[in-house]
């Protein structure tokens, strides 16, 4: 015999779209909302998602990755209100949380941009600030050196490299900020698309980096955005329960 009350419970915490189960209590079990994998969905699978996360949640910022063309176009039809970020192949529906604490997301090269653009995105959606350092690859040193001082005060920092994904090693050398390096499928043939990078990263002789997959921007940016609250606890207002 079915139990309504079980029934009940399990529907308060998933929406079932058919093609989705999608999770729309994952914010009250971790403290970061659901996000959309767009790779591999129907633009119409992604709009159904992101429209039933904003309308159960509509206080909280809603992320979709890896877009193709047609979802974002879908999404600009279907829900005027997402803001579209082309570099990130991402959009955001809803508001962004207050940023508790800083992230200092620090890319190689131009090549790079849609993997950092994409942890900065994570970074805003997760509920912390981020800035942008661009283009100090260790090709070019004295440009890392000029923004130094910029990202030493971070509570975490993203590094994101291709070619031979030097530059997280370096920068940990520079820094002992909590760091997280990305390696990007960027580089020549011997690059084997960023798994070069990857194991170079992993090999680091720089304590206190750890990494993540080949352009994984988002998971990047969502650990970084957790150190960086942590390190900055919500204040209680008056009348808060405690």
């Amino acid at each position: 015999m079915t139990d309504p009350t079980r029934d009940a419970a399990a529907e308060a915490r998933t929406a079932d779209l058919g093609y989705a189960r999608v999770d729309i209590d994952r914010a009250a079990r971790t403290g970061d909302p659901e996000v959309v994998y767009g790779a591999g969905k129907t633009p119409e699978q992604v709009v159904g998602i992101l429209r039933t996360l904003h309308e159960r949640h509509p206080e909280q910022a809603v992320l979709a990755t890896r877009l193709s063309d047609a979802s974002v176009d879908l999404v600009r039809a279907e829900l005027p209100e997402a803001v579209v970020d082309e570099t990130a192949r991402a959009v955001t529906v809803g508001p962004l949380p207050t940023a508790r604490g800083l992230v200092a997301v620090i890319s190689a090269g131009t090549s790079d941009a849609p993997v950092a653009a994409e942890a900065a995105l994570a970074v805003a959606v997760h509920g912390a600030g981020v800035e942008r350092i661009d283009d100090v690859g260790v090709s070019g040193l004295h440009r890392l050196l000029e923004a130094r001082d910029r990202f030493a005060t971070a509570d975490c920092l993203v590094v994101v490299a291709g070619m031979e994904g030097a530059l997280p090693s370096v920068v940990g050398g520079l820094s002992g900020v909590p760091l997280v390096a990305v390696p990007t499928s960027v580089g020549y043939g011997a690059a084997f698309g960023g798994l070069a990078a990857l194991l170079a990263m992993l090999n680091s002789c720089a304590p206190g980096v750890t990494v993540v997959n080949i352009d994984n921007g988002y998971g990047a940016g969502v650990f970084a955005a957790r150190v960086a609250r942590r390190a900055h606890p919500a204040v209680e207002q008056p009348g808060d329960s405690s």
